[in-house]
């Protein structure tokens, strides 16, 4: 049985300490720091993500499902992503479960941290995956100019 994500007061203080660290730099290789307007007050929310890369293409992975920051890019359909000094803007497209089975493999062996939010394993079968896909939405990130 996957973990339940809860917005914990631990979890607050981590995200407030890797959000300043994220907007410095000071992360590891795949933080970065994702802004995103509010889908009802349009204000810019920000927080931590991990992102997943294999070449020039990149991929937004919600490791504990349907967050508001999910919500949000759905909504507003451009993310701005930031590390350190740089930032640049994308344009979101989420992927079907079943195309997303790649990303989230990779994701997972990547990321130790957040896979109690999974039900599967990196043995599992990709019909398992397919069906665990629809918790995790995944976005593919096109670079706006």
């Amino acid at each position: 049985m996957p973990k339940e994500y809860r917005h914990s007061l631990w979890r607050r203080g981590l995200n407030g300490l890797v959000r300043p660290l994220a907007r410095l730099g000071l992360t590891g290789p795949r933080t970065y720091l994702l802004t995103v307007p509010g889908r009802v007050s349009g204000r810019p929310w920000s927080t931590p993500v991990s992102i997943v890369s294999e070449g020039d293409d990149r991929w937004l992975v919600a490791p504990s499902g349907e967050r508001n920051w999910v919500r949000n890019a759905r909504a507003a359909t451009t993310v701005e992503l930031r590390r350190g000094r740089q930032t640049q803007r994308y344009r979101v497209e989420e992927l079907d479960p079943a195309d997303a089975v790649t990303v989230l493999r990779r994701y997972f062996a990547l990321g130790r941290v957040t896979r109690p939010f999974f039900a599967v394993s990196l043995d599992s079968p990709d019909d398992e995956w397919r069906a665990e896909a629809p918790r995790h939405p995944v976005f593919k990130l096109h670079l706006l100019a």
